[in-house]
């Protein structure tokens, strides 16, 4: 349980920090936020990938390249909605 813990961390990490190297612009996310980017990445290309392979929908974690697309997708969706506010100071 554990050992699944870490890699989660550590699969989540390289793929918001690759995501984040990918998409343009600057992101104001903090270490955790990267994490957190890329192990929602992680799930949302577990998702994309099992409804792509005609599996159904299974909760779980994708593999590097998946998460890495995932967090990519992730990542743009919030550039656009955070780019999108009226008031900047």
């Amino acid at each position: 349980m554990l050992w699944n813990i870490i890699v989660l961390l550590v699969i989540g990490a390289v793929a918001g920090f690759i995501a984040r190297a990918v998409i343009p612009g600057k992101q104001n996310m903090s270490v955790v936020a990267t994490i957190v980017l890329g192990i929602i990445g992680s799930l949302v290309g577990n998702l994309l990938g099992s409804l792509i392979s005609g599996n159904g929908f299974e909760l779980g974690t994708a593999g590097w390249i998946g998460s890495i697309v995932g967090a990519i997708i992730v990542l743009g969706i919030y550039v656009a909605v955070s780019g999108r506010k009226s008031v900047r100071r």
